[in-house]
């Protein structure tokens, strides 16, 4: 029986730890006025919530340590993307007009912590549960098509990003690999 913190599910606890990991980027965002790491720091809280469940409940059964490795491989390579680019680029474009407006990237970091926690909510439900169900065909399923959401995501991601860097990929739209045909790969694995 693991730890019960809260409530039995773990979903207050969890909501808590997504709050302050994301009030503590807000505040180094807003007292920097830089967005270097705003885009890490919501891509790793999916791992954050993954494992904080996993080893608060403590029975570490198949599904729950495939599904948490699962979101922790994920959100890893969404994260050291996302900081990649962000070093790379220098600064975000998309926080010109929020980046000094408090109410505004108080509601930004606001919406952030809201993600992490509702996309989290799967992996908190299945690391939450007692039992050790069977592993079943929807499971198989589901990993399979992690495995194809997986490779969408971060194929597009390079693609995007290869094109981006020639000189007649700057300000035109992708067209190019995945994005052919699909106006989002990487959205479209999430």
């Amino acid at each position: 029986m693991g730890v019960q913190v809260l409530d039995e599910n773990y979903l207050g606890i969890t909501a808590l730890v997504l709050f302050g990991w994301n009030f503590i980027f807000f505040l180094i965002a807003y007292s920097f006025k830089f967005d270097k790491v705003t885009d890490f720091a919501g891509g790793t809280g999916f791992s954050i919530a993954a494992l904080l469940t996993l080893l608060l409940n403590q029975t570490y059964f198949p599904r729950q340590i495939v599904m948490t490795v699962l979101v922790m491989v994920w959100s890893a390579r969404l994260a050291g993307f996302l900081l990649w680019r962000i070093l790379k680029w220098g600064e975000d474009n998309r926080f010109d007009d929020i980046r000094t407006n408090l109410p505004k990237l108080i509601s930004f970091w606001t919406f952030q912590f809201l993600w992490n926690f509702i996309v989290s909510l799967t992996v908190i439900s299945v690391n939450s549960v007692d039992t050790n169900p069977a592993i079943g065909a929807a499971d198989i399923i589901g990993w399979i098509m992690w495995g194809i959401g997986f490779f969408f995501e971060a194929v597009g991601d390079v693609q995007k990003t290869l094109f981006k860097v020639k000189p007649e990929g700057k300000g035109t739209w992708c067209d190019a690999g995945l994005w052919k045909y699909t106006r989002h790969p990487n959205y479209f694995g999430e």
